[in-house]
């Protein structure tokens, strides 16, 4: 079978070529779109990362594909229902991680709460005051985790080691897991009234879309941190600029925003009509970027060199096995 990854690193490369034994393997560092695609007319099976936007434009130049494996456990950047039609398998890797973005987290968060950031513009300076640098301690406050799942669970569990008091909230409950670790499930609405430091762990759906946003971003417990680390339509822009102007919020870390994509192409933008519209929103992430009680990092919360292979060994597994007929890690 005829296999392409996209958004390929070189070093990523040489890993997948140890890993997968195909007599046809195409690479490219490029994003998946509907003009790149005509010299993968006959491939069977693709692998992407997030940027690359799989919808039906794109699936009708793929006449022939069987299987897409996402280097991701997130999968909104793809077109489930449109793919489900037309018989194509879509697995994604559901963990590889959990510890990872935990911790990337909670680098968010002691940069917040500490000042890190702000120390060490002022030193690049040669500004060696204290003022403006008093921090405070996590030992007694109350940290709320929105989606307790595996990487929400791993926060739980840092939080607790620092002395947090930790509230969780999700459409599922494990009450046994709850009192090992020592949290409470509350509702979402107390969650944003009693943390101290909210953090997301949720995924990206028509469910969770401006999950904080303009009508509940008063809410919020005045001074309170806002950790983003899962997807960046997760929080309206407006509401948390709002919210940060206002003293709502204190600070914010974030590693996501949203349609980040465009970021690093914003002066393309200009010239393509079809996504001229996305301008108001770079505008507004840049406006948060610059923002001095904001910590942003890249979208680089699972980016550690563990994590990173093992995507590539659980991506691999999963083309073995669509091509052994039990193709596994489904999402649809």
């Amino acid at each position: 079978m005829k296999i392409a990854f996209f958004e390929i690193k070189k070093w990523e490369k040489d890993f997948i070529k140890k890993l997968i034994k195909a007599e046809r393997i195409d690479f490219s560092k490029e994003t998946i779109n509907k003009e790149n695609l005509e010299k993968f007319k006959e491939t069977r099976i693709i692998s992407v990362f997030i940027y690359s936007k799989i919808d039906k434009a794109v699936l009708d130049k793929l006449p022939n594909l069987g299987f897409i494996s996402t280097r991701s456990t997130g999968f909104d950047h793809i077109d489930i229902k449109e793919c489900k039609k037309r018989g194509i398998k879509v697995a994604n890797v559901p963990f590889y991680g959990e510890n990872t973005v935990a911790e990337h987290t909670f680098a968010l968060i002691l940069s917040l709460s500490r000042n890190i950031h702000k120390s060490y513009l002022k030193t690049q300076h040669r500004d060696f005051s204290l003022e403006g640098l008093r921090g405070f301690d996590l030992k007694g406050k109350t940290l709320g985790v929105i989606g307790g799942g595996r990487i929400g669970l791993h926060v739980v569990r840092m939080a607790k080691s620092f002395g947090m008091k930790v509230k969780v909230f999700d459409i599922k409950q494990d009450s046994f897991l709850a009192e090992v670790l020592d949290f409470e499930y509350i509702d979402f609405d107390e969650i944003l009234s009693k943390s101290d430091i909210i953090s997301l762990h949720v995924p990206y759906n028509k469910h969770t879309h401006h999950m904080i946003n303009r009508d509940n971003i008063e809410k919020i417990k005045k001074g309170a941190l806002l950790i983003n680390t899962a997807r960046g339509k997760i929080v309206e822009t407006e509401a948390l600029i709002e919210a940060l102007d206002k003293g709502i919020l204190s600070g914010a870390g974030l590693d996501v925003l949203e349609d980040e994509e465009f970021i690093q192409e914003d002066k393309q933008l200009l010239y393509d009509k079809e996504k001229v519209d996305k301008l108001g929103s770079i505008v507004k992430d840049h406006i948060l970027i610059n923002m001095e009680n904001v910590v942003f990092t890249p979208h680089i919360a699972f980016f550690s060199t563990e994590a990173l292979e093992r995507i590539l060994k659980t991506t691999a597994l999963n083309i073995q096995a669509f091509e052994k007929g039990n193709p596994q890690n489904l999402i649809n």
